[in-house]
């Protein structure tokens, strides 16, 4: 069952948060993984959230969060046409390993789809990591493209 999340998910999402930056850590090397900290994560996502209107969907089986995903809402600078400029940003997308490949990410990317469809989006919009290979295959299957490419160096 996917379901807004209500404050009694905050445990299992800290530790979703916290699985999510460990597997994120080997591809950019920069996520907190001791601990509990995926609690600052949640505790921003919970920020954007409040603050575009969003909402956090769970992933819910036998009685227990097994992935999510935080769905924000924003707008483009003004250099993007008045009628492309709003759109949903899926800023979190999580499900936990044992139930990867089972289309437990898609029904929340369907979900996210769904509420952006009923606010009258133009896009739905969402970042990968460089090298997250099956995440982006995911994505591709589902319909979503290539938009932008943010690049980093390093200075220190």
């Amino acid at each position: 069952m996917i379901r807004p999340a209500t404050p009694a998910d905050d445990e299992a999402l800290i530790e979703q948060f916290t699985l999510l930056n460990r597997v994120e850590e080997p591809l950019i090397g920069n996520r907190r993984v001791e601990d509990r900290g995926g609690e600052p994560s949640l505790r921003h996502s919970q920020r954007r959230i409040a603050e575009s209107n969003g909402i956090m969907l769970v992933l819910e089986i036998e009685g227990r969060v097994m992935g999510h995903l935080a769905l924000v809402y924003d707008r483009h600078p003004p250099f993007v046409r008045e009628e492309f400029r709003n759109y949903a940003y899926v800023a979190e997308l999580f499900v936990r390993e044992e139930l990867r490949g089972q289309g437990h990410g898609r029904a929340l990317l369907a979900e996210a789809e769904r509420l952006a469809r009923e606010r009258g989006l133009p896009s739905l919009v969402l970042g990968v990591l460089t090298g997250n290979d099956r995440a982006i295959r995911s994505y591709e299957a589902f319909g979503f493209r290539p938009f932008a490419t943010d690049m980093v160096k390093r200075l220190t």
